[in-house]
């Protein structure tokens, strides 16, 4: 959620942000598959001070039955603040938030999972944000896509999402939570990163044809040094 507030200097004359950064750096990030034993696969994905968990339970059969595809399964993607995930309290349940989330999350993975393979079926994508900094879509997104794979679910490629922005006038890769308060832009991406197409995009805020293009390749060069952190995760290495 984009504050505007440009008078919070956030970063300094030698390009440096507040926790030190380069514009084009992303945050520390860590991945570690199997940690919900009883989900068909799981991931869970730190990335700065966020901390999600993604399972992944199925294919199962369809219920209720009027959901049911003849031809294909039905991805059932739910993300989810936890109550503590934030400073704020969050009502548990499904918010508008939530909802969106969700749907735009599974539009995303939905273009990758070769869902023709389960007809009649269904499966269920759980995303749990335990802790919040910001981009908890673009990690939840990434972290769905890790659990997919690790469950074995038949894919053309995985989904990696980062959000690239603009503060103090300068673009800079991966939003923490002050630049995305008090940012002037936001453009989080869904990435194939074996074939560069885009499954998802969003833009809030203002940026210009030049701004947008640095952006979008920072976020392109940030979704590949993540896939290498996905890939060694699910090779069973340190990521």
């Amino acid at each position: 959620m984009m504050g505007g507030y440009g008078d919070v200097q956030m970063i300094d004359e030698n390009g440096r942000r507040m926790d030190g950064r380069k514009p084009a750096d992303l945050r520390p990030i860590s991945i570690e598959v199997g940690v919900v034993p009883v989900a068909a696969g799981s991931a869970c994905v730190r990335w700065g001070t966020n901390h999600v968990i993604a399972a992944v339970y199925g294919p199962m059969e369809a219920h209720p039955r009027k959901i049911s595809r003849q031809d294909r399964a039905v991805l059932d993607v739910r993300y989810n603040m936890a109550p503590f995930s934030t400073t704020d309290r969050i009502r548990p349940g499904f918010n508008r938030r939530s909802r969106e989330i969700s749907k735009v999350t599974s539009d995303a993975l939905e273009s990758v999972v070769l869902l023709e393979l389960y007809p009649r079926s269904k499966i269920r994508v759980e995303i749990e944000i335990l802790c919040a900094e910001a981009g908890t879509r673009c990690v939840g997104l990434t972290a769905a896509s890790v659990a997919l794979a690790h469950a074995g679910i038949p894919m053309t490629d995985m989904v990696v999402s980062v959000a690239s922005g603009k503060i103090n006038d300068v673009v800079v890769c991966d939003l923490n939570k002050e630049e995305d308060n008090y940012g002037e832009a936001d453009l989080p991406m869904g990435i194939l990163p074996n074939s560069g197409e885009l499954v998802f995009l969003q833009m809030d805020g203002d940026l210009s044809p030049d701004e947008f293009q640095q952006a979008w390749d920072y976020n392109m060069e940030a979704g590949l040094a993540v896939h290498k952190i996905m890939v060694q995760a699910l090779k069973g290495g340190d990521s």
